[in-house]
């Protein structure tokens, strides 16, 4: 459980500007449950996907995505992961492997969410904060999970179903090379 509560340089909780909205959220909130809810709903909600809205930004880390107030899902789950592990709230991150397009035309890109345990009932939630818009709705749920995607196995998609501790060093290295978050690409499976 240790690995999920450190901080590391994607999931940066230590920073200022995420400390600060710890505090925000925990002072909101009326125990740990009711913490981890209000900050997936903070990040889905208040954090836009750089893609829905064309930002050009590259937010690299949790602080950064705080900062730029954008991100793509690899990093708005590294905020999410912040957040809780701040809180001492065991948190991860999950793979899913998606089609850029309805179907395999166009490749496939990687999808990040997250891992939470949830310590009263002793297990595992995944939780997807990468943000609502047409044909997709992600909610928080401890009874089954409602992601932002539904997994087309049809097309060559994969679910992973995996819980990392860090985000990928690969997913690390092509946000640090990049200079525009609309020309990111991943044509590799976990």
């Amino acid at each position: 459980m240790k690995k999920y509560l450190i901080e590391t340089p994607s999931i940066d909780y230590m920073d200022s500007h995420i400390q600060k909205k710890v505090q925000e959220l925990k002072n909101q909130s009326d125990d740990n449950l009711d913490y981890i809810k209000r900050s997936y709903i903070f990040v889905r909600d208040e954090i836009p996907h750089s893609w829905d809205i064309k930002a050009n930004v590259v937010s690299r880390t949790a602080s950064d995505v705080l900062k730029n107030k954008t991100g793509i899902c690899w990093t708005k789950s590294c905020l999410l992961s912040a957040l809780l592990r701040a809180n001492y709230i065991p948190s991860g991150i999950s793979y899913q492997l998606l089609t850029r397009a309805d179907d395999a035309s166009e490749g496939y890109m990687i999808h990040a969410l997250n891992t939470v345990h949830i310590k009263d009932l002793d297990e595992w939630i995944r939780l997807d904060a990468r943000g609502n818009k047409e044909n997709i709705n992600a909610y928080f749920s401890l009874d089954e999970e409602h992601l932002a995607y539904s997994i087309r196995s049809e097309f060559g998609e994969i679910d992973y179903h995996d819980n990392h501790a860090d985000l990928d060093e690969r997913l690390v290295t092509i946000l640090m090379e990049s200079m525009n978050i609309m020309d990111i690409s991943t044509d590799f499976e976990f």
